[in-house]
């Protein structure tokens, strides 16, 4: 099949322009017909032929990409066509897989597909919980405040994480250069200290000692730590493939003393705002845990959230479902209890969401701020420990020649 551009009329006479994917013209002018519209000029496209779904289906679209694309989509759609508002992002996009993730979708509802559907032949780009937003506004007649909607929680999200990347810069970068002056010294200048100590055969603190066998370890048999550190995490992720070991694991992450709350308040903020947005945009809260429960990495939570759906999916509460699970803040607990009680959900999950993030964000800084200095003192200690190494030796031989 060959795309072709149109310029066509509507049944108000309003002149608009697209394309169209069919056999040939006169196929082209036949579908235009179908739709209402009078071909004043139908041509081969100058783009080729249509992108089918096989080459199109692989293509990702990243978080940034996908929220830019949406925000686009929610603005175009209030304005004009569906089909025309696709093809203009398509003509905009600079990225050769956006463009190609947009000519396929844009086929798609050529070919007479809703945009869900459109979407699900893209399903690399388009998440299964994005798709259902859609389908859910294409079915109450409001896909474009659905799309704004969507937009904000994709924006959201990429604040979120964008804060996370932004604290967890500094300590990165201190953590590296901080190991990186450590392994300088004890591969560079040590061994040239000791062989000045070794001419003079005098027996030498035992802090000196230790930090020499360590140098002389570094050395000879830095190569085969850093291949057993390299092999333990090739294994370890190897281990966490098998489905037990990993809810166990992933239960133990829960559990620990920082990065369990982490976890914990990240995924319950998540899992809250994106419910608040699917009520909102009409889609049965069975639906959305169901949907969420794919998209959550940790299984044990990913568990949890998937028996609170078989709950509700009997009849309970949700509330009550997330009580049972006893793996989320007791705060997004009560205010979805209230919600459930007040018949306003949506409004109560949407603020239990910023609270979480708020407290998500606050945590963040504060155990990052004291991060920060704890590199530092742990840095600034084994520097300490490794040029006291050195001294000591040289202390004890001035005293001897003193004496």
């Amino acid at each position: 099949m060959a795309v072709f551009d149109y310029v066509a009329a509507d049944a108000k006479g309003r002149t608009m322009s697209g394309a169209v994917t069919a056999n040939d013209e006169a196929a082209a002018r036949a579908q235009l017909e179908r739709r209402r519209l009078l071909p004043l000029q139908v041509a081969p496209s100058r783009g080729g032929a249509a992108p089918s779904a096989e080459a199109t289906g692989r293509a990702k679209l990243g978080g940034k990409q996908l929220t830019l694309i949406t925000r686009q989509l929610a603005t175009l759609v209030a304005v004009t066509p569906l089909e025309e508002a696709l093809r203009t992002i398509a003509l905009q996009a600079e990225r050769p897989n956006v463009k190609r993730v947009l000519n396929g979708v844009h086929a798609g509802v050529l070919e007479g597909y809703r945009l869900s559907e459109a979407m699900r032949r893209q399903s690399a780009a388009f998440p299964p919980l994005y798709r259902a937003m859609v389908a859910a506004g294409e079915g109450s007649g409001a896909l474009s405040p659905i799309l704004s909607r969507l937009a904000d929680l994709l924006e959201r999200e990429q604040q979120v994480k964008g804060k996370v990347l932004t604290a967890l810069i500094y300590p990165i970068v201190l953590s590296v250069v901080a190991l990186g002056v450590i392994a300088a010294l004890m591969v560079l200048v040590v061994p040239k200290v000791v062989d000045q100590f070794e001419s003079m055969n005098q027996s030498l603190p035992l802090l000196t000692r230790a930090v020499i066998g360590l140098s002389d370890l570094m050395v000879g048999w830095g190569w085969l730590v850093v291949l057993l550190i390299v092999l333990g995490v090739f294994g370890g992720a190897a281990a966490l493939r098998n489905p037990d070991l990993r809810l166990r694991f992933d239960g133990w992450l829960l559990k620990a003393p920082v990065t369990g709350r982490l976890t914990r308040d990240l995924h319950a903020a998540r899992m809250a705002r994106t419910l608040s947005t699917m009520i909102a945009s009409g889609v049965p809260v069975l639906e959305g845990l169901t949907i969420t429960a794919r998209t959550v990495p940790n299984r044990r939570l990913r568990q949890a959230t998937e028996a609170m759906a078989e709950a509700v999916r009997e009849g309970g509460a949700l509330s009550a479902a997330m009580r049972r699970a006893d793996v989320f803040p007791p705060i997004l607990v009560h205010m979805t209890a209230s919600g459930e009680g007040s018949g306003k959900l949506e409004p109560m999950m949407e603020r239990a969401a910023e609270y979480l993030e708020r407290e998500f964000e606050t945590f963040t800084a504060v155990m990052l701020s004291l991060l920060e200095p704890a590199i530092i003192v742990v840095m600034g200690g084994v520097v300490a420990m490794i040029v006291l190494s050195i001294l000591l030796p040289i202390l004890q031989i001035n005293t001897l020649a003193m004496g």
